[in-house]
């Protein structure tokens, strides 16, 4: 269980992390840079297993890994986002950070305690009491977002399999 971080539609990566500070691959020290500008409070508030919410385009921009391993590093669970740039949905997969899509509208304000329920699919807002379904990744992508991302998987299983 974590807290919700709300945000619109439109978050590019220089959001996430602006182009200064993506300059390091350590996953910890780019946290410490993300959503500097567009959230300031984010780097030293962020817990284990919070989760940011999203409107349509979430990571477009610039094709920066370090946008992913901001939020990985952060703590961040997953990410639920109504639409993604390719680019950046490819490296959070590839990075081992989950990034789903919601079947329906999702009613959650800023510092909502949820839970998103992997199993069964929802994503439950514990202070409304409130579930809502969420689309499933396909069965390949989660194995490799479950071995903590392409590297982890092709070590493990010798390739795709």
């Amino acid at each position: 269980m974590g807290r919700a971080w709300v945000f619109g539609d439109s978050v590019n990566t220089d959001d996430i992390i602006p182009g200064i500070y993506s300059i390091s691959v350590d996953a910890k020290e780019a946290a410490s840079h993300a959503f500097v500008y567009k959230r300031p409070e984010f780097a030293k508030e962020v817990r284990k297993g919070d989760l940011v919410i999203a409107g349509e385009n979430f990571g477009f921009g610039s094709s920066r890994e370090a946008a992913v391993l901001a939020l990985k590093g952060s703590g961040v669970h997953a990410v639920i986002a109504k639409s993604y740039a390719h680019i950046l949905y490819r490296n959070a997969i590839n990075n081992g950070l989950l990034v789903l899509k919601p079947e329906e509208e999702l009613v959650v304000k800023d510092g909502d305690e949820v839970e998103l329920d992997v199993k069964r699919m929802v994503l439950v807002n514990k202070s409304t009491g409130k579930e809502f379904k969420i689309k499933r990744l396909r069965p390949f992508l989660m194995k490799v977002v479950n071995e903590g991302g392409l590297v982890s998987y092709i070590n493990r299983y010798g390739g795709y399999a």
